[in-house]
């Protein structure tokens, strides 16, 4: 059952505070995605994604959305920095391998839905081939012709004793009695030189050289000595691969990529060029130009096959401090249609982050210090203090979002850390006067808040 777009901003809550304008643009555009899979082939290609671009400064929550949103939807996802390419032509990365990237997640969920399918079987094999590898040696009956009677005789109890024995073991294993017996395996890799052209706009032909080598790579064995546990885990695995289609994997990986990938671009803002265009700043344009074709819906060769990314949603995010989103190209600006800003975030903000998510840090630190047998409790009167710090620190220096609370986080539980191991007093309760001994002087301090907090 896919999820609606309320049901997805309800999953979005459990983990992002706040920023409801967001979350209700990817859901929509998400839904939508859905919506297009049911309509009449006759106008589905004509459905373009509605490509979002977020606003807003560091640590609000712009790429933990994007983020979780393909968690929810199962959709091959990936982040990457728009200040990690470079015009074609130039040294660095091209735009294209970021489409490269999302075919790789892609092939990695297929293929891990694959295996999922077949367990059952692999896991068969492998306890089969457990047997045999635990059986004794020798116990194998002669492949002798010619044989007397007699050889014949004790060739038939040698058989019986092997199957007594490979019966006796299979028990064994189902009973899981030997989980810590020791077996070798011999193992086959191909060493795959890695293809390095460092020639900008050669990523394709460096794709080439690499399916070239591994084809011709030379095979290497290797003998390893593991668990019954471990090793059932090692030949399920390799029993996987030899039970799904390799060619299946990669067509499916293939259209997932194409009808439900998300390609989360951050720092948009820090390809735009100023006003008087040199070095850089040509390349930063250079960038725009060669993402447009991109985002716009251009086919991508990679060694599994061309991808065409009509049908990719592009989300984009940026800070837009110094630049605005009008000086973006307009052609890049008009395929970015949806336009959110997140708002920055207030005291009362930083109370629900570090109280409200599933994963929120007063609960990741309660089950570290668990890990030692201490109960770590916050009073509601630290959480508010923790929040009035880390709000008026965001507003002394420079905003970083949410991203205060991890360092006072830190430095406030850093002594509790160390000592864990060796306390008698396993109930620790952190109140306001405990937070304010261990952050104010340096809250206070402005010289010493650049450097710690």
């Amino acid at each position: 059952m896919e999820l609606t777009p309320s049901q997805i901003v309800v999953e979005l809550d459990k983990y992002i505070v706040g920023q409801n304008e967001a979350k209700r643009s990817v859901a929509v555009a998400v839904r939508n995605r859905w919506r297009r899979q049911r309509v009449d082939a006759s106008i589905k290609q004509e459905i373009s994604p509605k490509n979002i671009l977020m606003i807003g400064p560091t640590g609000v929550g712009k790429t933990e959305i994007a983020r979780r949103l393909a968690t929810l939807t199962g959709a091959p996802f990936i982040k990457v920095e728009a200040t990690k390419y470079t015009e074609v032509g130039y040294y660095g990365r091209d735009v294209e391998s970021m489409v490269r990237e999302l075919v790789e997640n892609a092939l990695a969920i297929v293929r891990s839905n694959e295996r999922e399918k077949v367990r059952p079987e692999a896991t068969k094999r492998a306890n089969d081939r457990l047997v045999e590898l635990l059986l004794p040696s020798g116990s194998n009956s002669s492949n002798d012709d010619e044989e007397d009677s007699e050889q014949s005789n004790e060739r038939l109890v040698r058989k019986v004793r092997h199957e007594r024995n490979r019966k006796k073991i299979r028990k064994m294993l189902e009973d899981g009695l030997m989980e810590d017996r020791t077996v070798s395996i011999v193992s086959e890799t191909k060493t795959v030189p890695m293809v390095m052209s460092n020639l900008p706009g050669m990523e394709s032909m460096e794709i080439d050289f690499q399916e070239m080598f591994e084809k011709i790579a030379p095979k290497s064995r290797t003998k390893r000595e593991l668990t019954v546990k471990e090793a059932r885990a090692f030949l399920s695995e390799q029993e996987s691969d030899q039970l799904i289609d390799k060619d299946k994997v990669q067509t499916l990986a293939l259209e997932l990529a194409e009808n439900l990938g998300i390609i989360f671009i951050d720092e948009l803002d820090k390809i735009v060029a100023s006003e008087r265009q040199h070095g850089a700043d040509v390349s930063r344009q250079g960038v725009q130009r060669d993402l447009l074709p991109i985002v716009e819906g251009t086919t991508v060769h990679t060694k599994y096959g061309y991808v065409k990314t009509d049908h990719v949603l592009f989300i984009a995010a940026g800070a837009f401090h110094r630049a605005k989103p009008s000086d973006l190209m307009p052609e890049l600006q008009g395929r970015f249609p949806i336009r959110v800003e997140l708002n920055d975030l207030k005291k009362e903000d930083f109370v629900r982050i570090l109280t409200e998510p599933n994963s929120a840090l007063t609960r990741q630190y309660q089950a570290l210090m668990a890990t030692e047998n201490i109960e770590l409790f916050f009073e509601p009167s630290s959480i508010e203090m923790l929040a009035e710090y880390a709000y008026t620190t965001n507003q002394k220096m420079q905003n970083i979002g949410a991203r205060r609370l991890y360092t006072m986080m830190e430095l406030l539980l850093e002594e509790l850390s160390f000592d864990a191991p060796d306390m008698k007093e396993k109930k620790i309760v952190i109140d306001a006067e405990y937070v304010k001994e261990r952050i104010e002087k340096v809250s206070k301090d402005e010289d010493l808040s650049k450097f710690i907090l």
